[in-house]
């Protein structure tokens, strides 16, 4: 079966404004559902029928012709949105010279230029090293062994809520909904959870003291020494667990709990880090440090990149053999990196998420104010953005509105709606994607 379709907007008059076609999906991407549908594994948890042919910018394609404003950025990786000519450009030229050598046993110039380019925008004061993967959930996996191993505890603790990524050490941190546990066990051993921050606090200024006290008086108390702890990893805000920002003093108050016993704070910004809310990293945002930070997602605008950033007395306490990766920090993935890197910085895309996202956010709230009823809460930082309903039955159907009217968005956690567009989104497209989405509240709210 061929679905191989021409392209049906030359590249110098791509359209890059939401123009619905056909029918969803459309006659050529119903026939890669049907093929997809016969031979790839059910465990793929497809949101609804798009079927991408191309992107640019916040812009995507289908296989019909039908174009879609991405507020998805693919999961929030597509950082400098889609075929940006630098990082396009980067790419090719690493290609043409060398496609692949694994840094895992040789000296790659590129492997130790990217590390070096993270050293430069750590969120830590002090020396730093880097490792490189290929993905999110493998630097959790790393920054897991290197926390057990640097501090010779076997103890762990992540948050309720969170998400850090699904093969087996990560999946055991993650704790976001019970279905990603269902039937895998035993997981990890050693691996506790607390209760993550309350977004009502945030929303109200007042201290949020909930999750320390835990620690203190519960989980301190009767399940483990915090001796026994190597490291807590926490999000700086939750994705997957619906946008959740804690309130001020939150990650302060977990900073000032590990220092006292020795615990190493591991801040897992997979998601929200390279710029998503407004700063290089969102414990930016915060007065703490982190001593591990884990990245991917929008480190290399698409390609496969992740880095665990550590203190250097820790990075360095692990030697030779103890962890590597045959694919890890391979040259083209680090050339997009470094690219994108270069582009966040030369076109002020951490300026742009935070103008945008306050744009988002006024206008989503406005929303809310119109439809109380129906929309529950809107929160996040940047354009890492959360709308809450009252259930995932609403959201999951303004979800499939917005793609019915050409706008690509994201259920996360139980009920909230996540957007999370390329740090290159123009005004007129952020002014574009809330019409829309609020066209679709309104409608699902009226029953049409």
């Amino acid at each position: 079966m061929n679905t191989t379709v021409e392209n049906t907007i030359a590249p110098d008059s791509y359209e890059t404004s939401p123009l619905i076609k056909t029918a969803l999906p459309g006659p050529l991407a119903s026939e890669v559902l049907a093929r997809d549908h016969a031979v790839t594994s059910p465990s793929l948890p497809r949101a609804y029928p798009l079927v991408p042919k191309r992107g640019r910018g916040s812009s995507v394609e289908d296989v019909d012709g039908n174009v879609f404003l991405d507020f998805n950025a693919g999961i929030a990786v597509n950082s400098t949105g889609h075929g940006h000519p630098k990082v396009v450009a980067a790419v090719q030229r690493q290609a043409a010279e060398i496609l692949h050598y694994s840094a895992s046993d040789f000296y790659l110039p590129i492997y130790s230029e990217m590390c070096a380019a993270l050293r430069d925008v750590a969120p830590m004061s002090g020396p730093t090293r880097v490792f490189l993967s290929n993905s999110g959930a493998e630097a959790v996996e790393g920054a897991l062994k290197l926390a057990r191993y640097a501090t010779k505890r076997p103890y762990v603790i992540s948050f309720q809520g969170a998400f850090h990524g699904r093969t087996m050490g990560a999946l055991t941190l993650t704790d976001s909904k019970a279905k990603y546990h269902t039937g895998f066990g035993p997981l990890l051993p050693a691996v506790l959870h607390a209760p993550y921050a309350d977004p009502r606090r945030a929303a109200t200024g007042d201290r949020d003291t909930a999750t320390i006290e835990y620690l203190r008086n519960a989980l301190f108390r009767y399940e483990v020494e915090p001796t026994e702890v190597a490291a807590i990893f926490a999000e700086p805000i939750q994705g997957e667990g619906g946008i959740i920002v804690p309130a001020p003093g939150w990650m302060e108050d977990l900073r000032e709990l590990c220092d006292e016993f020795g615990i190493l704070l591991v801040a897992d910004e997979v998601q929200s880090g390279i710029g998503r809310t407004g700063k290089m990293w969102a414990i930016e945002h915060t007065e703490v440090e982190p001593d591990i930070v884990t990245s991917a997602k929008g480190l290399a605008s698409g390609l496969p990149l992740g880095a665990i950033i550590a203190r250097e007395e820790i990075m360095t306490a692990w030697g030779p053999g103890k962890h590597g990766s045959t694919y890890g920090g391979s040259p083209v993935p680090c050339a997009a990196g470094l690219a994108t890197l270069e582009v966040i910085r030369s076109e002020n895309l951490l300026e742009n998420s935070t103008n945008l996202g306050n744009y988002l956010i006024e206008g989503l709230r406005k929303l809310r104010a119109n439809q109380p009823d129906t929309v529950r809460d809107v929160r996040g930082v940047g354009l890492f953005v959360g709308v809450e309903f009252p259930d995932g039955q609403v959201a999951n159907a303004v979800q499939n509105r917005c793609f019915e009217k050409g706008l690509l968005v994201l259920e996360a956690g139980e009920n909230v709606i996540r957007m999370s567009p390329p740090l290159v989104l123009t005004a007129d497209e952020a002014g574009t994607g809330l019409r829309i989405f609020s066209e679709a509240v309104a409608e699902i709210a009226a029953g049409i």
